[in-house]
């Protein structure tokens, strides 16, 4: 059976729990290893993601599209909208790849594509024609997705602990 890609809403959170989750593990594997500034562990992250998910799915045109494969959840991407940006020409709103998800058994095999493509059909019948996307520096893979699909590195954030100013170490 074909992998099927439909609009879902909050009430699948619990269905793509082990995609998500699946997802963190992954992220351990690319990890940039930040000073001070550990990965939670997956009990605590998947508690804050789906928070924020559910948070972001209140949002107007916030939507999750979930790849069904003979009733298993198999990936999902989820999309936030924002106000035009400031810096660049962009439309009226822009559209943000928050969440892109490949079950680990079906990466490779063009799933990732077949989402993001359905993102794209998605984000411009809500009236989007910019998207950004936002990948860990050192998640290779998943930049080179996006970069065969025409997106470039746009802006660097960095991250780490806050020094103290006023230590005679932070100084030097």
């Amino acid at each position: 059976m074909a992998v099927r890609i439909a609009l879902a809403g909050v009430d699948e959170l619990s269905r793509i729990e082990p995609l998500t989750r699946a997802l963190h593990d992954h992220h351990r594997t690319v990890d940039p290893a930040i000073p001070g500034v550990p990965l939670r562990e997956t009990d605590a992250w998947w508690s804050v993601r789906r928070e924020r998910y559910r948070a972001w799915l209140a949002e107007p045109d916030t939507f999750l599209l979930v790849a069904d494969d003979d009733g298993a959840a198999a990936g999902y991407a989820l999309v936030t909208f924002h106000d035009r940006d400031d810096s660049n020409v962009t439309g009226d709103r822009f559209a943000e790849l928050q969440s892109l998800v490949v079950a680990p058994e079906r990466r490779g095999c063009g799933l990732g594509t077949e989402l993001l493509h359905e993102v794209y059909r998605e984000v411009r019948r809500r009236g989007a024609q910019e998207m950004v996307i936002g990948v860990l520096a050192t998640n290779e893979d998943a930049r080179r997705l996006y970069e065969r699909e025409g997106f470039r590195p746009w802006v660097l954030l960095t991250l780490g602990k806050v020094p103290d100013p006023d230590l005679p170490e932070a100084a030097s």
